[in-house]
């Protein structure tokens, strides 16, 4: 399984991608990020799915990019051929994936800025290669395991969030998932992009550099239950002691 995590607020991009891989009982790392900045052009892609089919398609879209890059003004016309892609790869392997029992689930979050876009931009592919872009209601997009860190992301992260504020919600939103699901793990890569600025920043954090603040975090939570008020309770609570 995989988390990753695409945030557009009005001052730029956040994205944060685990690094974790399950196949049965064996457990490795690899990166489920890649960026693409050449002058005006500054793009990223994570994705989720099958290892194999994920692979490819990135292969692929940046054979594309080498060979059509400067025809690429806006960004979702880079998005519309990583789609082409994508259903290049389902194309190619559905025979065999079928035969396996398998099914084609690529998912990708694609972020950046190129010369000719008003802004940053965000989208969500799909498996079958069409996309949506992330709006300022809800200014975010989560693929992979995304039961557990979506609650914390609807309740605490708005388009007017900073940067700065939605990285670190993004950083408990995947703390969340991780201390639930056991296919989700450190190391994660983080990718940051200011408004306007045609440069992504990226860098991976380890586990070690970031266990005080899941503590810190998990701390917090619990002094919150204990400060909620109690009063509510008292017409069940009158129940129980009525019965004892």
């Amino acid at each position: 399984m995989t988390y990753c995590l695409g945030i557009k607020v009005a001052s730029g991009l956040v994205a944060i991608a685990d690094t974790r891989l399950t196949s049965g009982t064996e457990v490795s790392t690899n990166k489920k990020i890649s960026v693409h900045q050449l002058e005006n052009h500054s793009l990223f892609i994570m994705t989720s799915g099958l290892r194999s089919v994920r692979d490819k398609a990135v292969t692929y879209f940046r054979e594309v990019l080498e060979e059509e890059d400067g025809s690429f003004n806006k960004l979702y016309k880079a998005v519309n051929a990583f789609g082409q892609q994508v259903r290049r790869v389902a194309r190619e392997d559905k025979e065999a994936l079928d035969a396996a029992g398998l099914r084609f689930n690529l998912h990708a979050i694609v972020g950046g800025q190129l010369e000719d876009d008003d802004e940053h931009k965000l989208y969500l592919l799909y498996p079958e290669g069409n996309w949506v872009e992330v709006g300022e209601t809800s200014p975010f997009f989560v693929i992979g395991n995304s039961n557990y860190g979506k609650p914390l992301l609807f309740r605490s992260l708005k388009y007017d969030s900073s940067l700065m504020d939605a990285l670190k919600v993004g950083f408990l939103s995947f703390d969340s998932t991780r201390v639930s699901a056991n296919d989700v793990d450190y190391p994660i890569d983080v990718v940051m992009y200011e408004e306007g600025s045609f440069h992504l920043t990226e860098h991976r954090f380890q586990k070690d550099d970031l266990a005080h603040l899941s503590l810190q975090w998990s701390m917090l939570l619990q002094n919150s239950v204990q400060r909620l008020p109690n009063d509510w309770m008292d017409p069940i609570l009158e129940k129980v002691r009525d019965k004892v």
